[in-house]
Order: structure tokens, then C-alpha cells, then sequence
């Protein structure tokens, strides 16, 4: 039986640290951070993630500016709305909610973003800093993830982190900061052949693919440490990838959905934003 990694129990330690900062500042006369974040249209993985940054928020002091918009706004509207936040003095961050309906092209609109107030590393200015090596916003989910494979105590370097899903927001930039820690880190996606043998030679298996249920015991590698970052909701409940009671059994740790990743991401997006204002 493995254990469980809480999510919620390493976020909080984070939590108090932001809470330390944020009081600090307010006591040296300076406003409370602000940050704006914005939903296009009601995906249900990206509902639950803006109503969580919003709790947050609320309960660490930091004042949010929510933008909630329509699923068939126009490209240019949500440029323009973009542009304004970025003009808007108050505002030191700005978080667009990913995926966007499909008429809007993602690349193009996360590039407005000015990399000033990029606390989710999403535009091409950010990501190039970023897999350049250079000082920025590291993305909030892969931030989180890392997190809490360090909180095993397990040294990353030389293991061999297996990573389901090739997205800009996830995948990708958890491949470079395994990478970071000196893992040898195969990325695997629709595509790759062997999927479940591949699976089965990690000692990191980290899946973000969106398919509840999707990764059974049958993928996992006796004592391996497994990070689900699946966020599907299913009559009404968040699902993650992973069949949790089944592969707890064999690896040596497991995070639960919800209460794993999604914790530390929303709180690494307030750690970004008060990283900003430092």
C-alpha cells in the first residue's frame, strides 16, 4: 500500500508563506497584490480551477478581478480585453484560462499577455525565457507537480519520469523542470506505441491527459511515484486519470483528484504573482 500525496497539506505550508508576505507589505503601507483572471465559456475543469484561485484569494488577501466571458467571443474582443489588463495599474497578474474554445487561436492570444503580469508562463516571451533557462514565471501546474515530488524526499536525479500528454501548460514544461533535476524523461502522447509497457518502466509517471479512470495498476512500476493531473468532471465530481484505489496498491505514492495537484497549482499561481511584486 502506497501513500498518498496531499495536495492540500503541502499547499498550506506554501499558503502560510504567502499569507507572511502578504502581511508584510500591507503593514509597509503597500496594497494588496491584485490579479485578473479570465474564463472563456464554462469548461468544467476550468470552472472549478477559477472558483478555486477565487477561494484562495479571498482567504490570503489577495484581491481578484474575474472576467467571466461568453463561449463565442470574437478573437479580437478578448485581445482587447487582454490588452486593457495589461494597461491596468492594479493589476500585477493575469491568468487566461486554458483550453479555449476552439475558434480562438490559443498562441496568439496568450502572446498579448505582457510578461510582466505572465504569472502562468503562457505567452512566447515567457516560454522562451523559460526552456532558455533564464529568470521567469515557471508554470503553475508543472511548479506543483515538482513540488510535490520533492516533498517525498526522493532524489529525481537519474530516475526515469514518464510524462502522458505533450501540452504547452503541462507536459512540456514538467518534461524541462524533470530535466531540471536531472531525470531522464520520456514524453509519450496519442500516438506513442506501447503506451502501457512504457508506463511500466517509470519511477515518475505523471499523467495529464484528461481521460477519468484511464491509468489502471496495470501501467505502474512497482514503487513508482505517480502524479495525476487530471481534471475531468463527471456527473458533477472531479476525476482524475488515474483508478486511484487500484494503483495506491502498487506505487509508492499516489496524489488523489481532487486534493493533489490542483491544490498546488492554485496556490504556485499566488506564489507567482507574489514572486512578481518582490
Amino acid at each position: 500500500m502506497g501513500i498518498k500525496l496531499d495536495g492540500k497539506k503541502l499547499a498550506e505550508k506554501h499558503r502560510e508563506e504567502i499569507n507572511k508576505f502578504i502581511q508584510k507589505k500591507i503593514h509597509l503601507g503597500c496594497e494588496p497584490p491584485c490579479m485578473a483572471n479570465i474564463l472563456v465559456g464554462n469548461d468544467g475543469g476550468s470552472v472549478y480551477y477559477v472558483n478555486s484561485q477565487n477561494k484562495l484569494c479571498s482567504k490570503l488577501g489577495v484581491k481578484v478581478k474575474s472576467i467571466y466571458l461568453e463561449e463565442n467571443i470574437s478573437e479580437d474582443e478578448l485581445i482587447n480585453i487582454i490588452q486593457k489588463l495589461n494597461n491596468d495599474k492594479e493589476v500585477k497578474g493575469i491568468i487566461l484560462q486554458l483550453p479555449l474554445p476552439k475558434h480562438l487561436n490559443e498562441a496568439v492570444i496568450t502572446s498579448k499577455i505582457c510578461y510582466e503580469k505572465d504569472i502562468d508562463g503562457l505567452s512566447s516571451v515567457s516560454a522562451g525565457r523559460f526552456y532558455k533557462g533564464e529568470k521567469g514565471f515557471v508554470p503553475c501546474t508543472p511548479k506543483g507537480i515538482i513540488e510535490l515530488i520533492k516533498s517525498t524526499n526522493i532524489d529525481m536525479q537519474g530516475k526515469h519520469a514518464v510524462i502522458i500528454g505533450r501540452s504547452n501548460i503541462v507536459g512540456k514544461p514538467a518534461a524541462q523542470l524533470l530535466l531540471n533535476e536531472n531525470a531522464t524523461v520520456t514524453i509519450c502522447h496519442s500516438k506513442t506505441k506501447n503506451l502501457k509497457g512504457i508506463c511500466r518502466e517509470a519511477d515518475i509517471l505523471v499523467s495529464a491527459i484528461g481521460k477519468p479512470g484511464f491509468i489502471t495498476e496495470e501501467y505502474i512500476k512497482e514503487g513508482a511515484i505517480v502524479i495525476d493531473v487530471g481534471t475531468t468532471m463527471v456527473d458533477g465530481k472531479l476525476k482524475g486519470d488515474i483508478c486511484f484505489d487500484e494503483v495506491i496498491e502498487k506505487a509508492a505514492f499516489v496524489t488523489p483528484v481532487p486534493g493533489g495537484v490542483g491544490a498546488m497549482t492554485t496556490t504556485m499561481l499566488i506564489k507567482n504573482l507574489c514572486e512578481e511584486l518582490e
